[in-house]
């Protein structure tokens, strides 16, 4: 074989066994490898030098894979990777079967047109984040993928750079911290979403920086996959319901929600008041219904009372009277009497 053949047999099998594009530890013995497709290698370490004086081909270590017994021995361990192959949990034990280390790889695909582990909201985006006031809180949720149902790997949210994240030993509660930002976050009960309130938050101070939000989920087959939002409190505020009360046969008062931020004159809300001639018949949710609408907006710094017909059912909704936020979730009340019923006579 000549020079220029064996070189190009190297180029191929140097360009068709490629390493991973990326490796780094999601958690202690958790490590993330991404691939594009390429066959590859992916080494494991079962001890370091710290732990006892080793060399490499120690073939008093053996190895398993999600508890199956493996061929190769040594402290090191190579992962054959192609596509999503080579994830599981490698286990390195003494030939006594003394358990020593692990490593559980995760596979992180690089493929824009594989299926997701997340699926898309209505928005078109995987995760949905909002909060009821300026206080410092927020929830992030998200829907699993029908055939894709997974858990929570890891949760990174703060405003800045340079921010670390800690998990206690139930792995269900976050702690991430950073000069602008010290977030608790916890994984609501039923695995769907997450709640985090940022304890350096003023709601009267102007937000210079947004919050950075990524959560990584995984499945029980070993992908992981990362979704991220980033967002400023005021572009995902949502005013809970508005309170309306009857005064009398053509009023009506608005009061704020009792999780709005306080002083109203400081955080005003913007009210959307809209009178429906024909209520939605045996239907909850009546202002939902488009047809024959009288709507007026009204700026209130506190509780204020407007006069509607008497005949209408009222829908109101508020979002913040300063930011092009959401608006609230509609609130409503049927004007109209409801006629009593004539009491039957009874017949002896």
């Amino acid at each position: 074989m000549n020079l220029i053949g064996f070189s190009l047999i190297c180029a191929f099998l140097h360009v068709g066994y490629q390493n991973p594009l990326s490796s780094w530890m999601l958690q202690p013995n958790v490590l993330v490898v991404e691939v594009n497709g390429a066959l590859g290698q992916q080494a494991l370490k079962c001890l370091h030098s710290a732990d006892r004086v080793i060399n490499d081909d120690d073939k008093d270590i053996m190895w398993k894979k999600n508890g199956k017994d493996e061929a190769q021995r040594g402290n090191s361990y190579l992962v054959k990777l192609q596509e999503s192959l080579g994830r599981g949990n490698y286990s390195c034990h003494s030939t006594n079967g003394s358990f020593l280390n692990h490593t559980i790889v995760l596979i992180q695909e690089n493929n824009m047109t594989r299926r997701k582990i997340l699926a898309k909201t209505d928005l078109e985006d995987y995760l949905k984040c909002s909060t009821q006031n300026f206080e410092g809180a927020f929830q992030c949720s998200w829907s699993w993928h029908r055939t894709r149902v997974g858990e929570v790997a890891l949760i990174r949210a703060g405003r800045g750079r340079d921010v670390e994240c800690t998990v206690d030993i139930s792995g269900q509660h976050w702690t991430c911290s950073s000069d602008q930002s010290h977030l608790s976050c916890s994984v609501d009960g039923t695995g769907d979403g997450i709640s985090c309130v940022d304890k350096l938050h003023c709601a009267f101070a102007e937000e210079k920086q947004r919050i950075f939000f990524t959560v990584y989920v995984k499945t029980k087959n070993f992908l992981v996959e990362s979704y991220n939002q980033h967002f400023y409190l005021s572009e995902i505020v949502k005013p809970d319901k508005v309170k309306i009360r009857r005064v009398n046969t053509s009023m009506i008062e608005l009061t704020y929600p009792g999780s709005w931020s306080s002083p109203y004159s400081y955080f005003p809300l913007t009210f959307q008041v809209s009178q429906r001639r024909h209520g939605c018949k045996n239907c909850d949710k009546p202002c939902h219904d488009s047809t024959s609408t009288k709507t007026v907006m009204v700026n209130s710094s506190s509780t204020c009372q407007f006069e509607v017909e008497n005949k209408w059912t009222v829908c109101v909704r508020a979002k913040d009277a300063f930011c092009n936020s959401q608006w609230s979730e509609w609130s409503h009340l049927e004007m109209r009497k409801k006629r009593k019923r004539k009491e039957r006579k009874q017949t002896n």
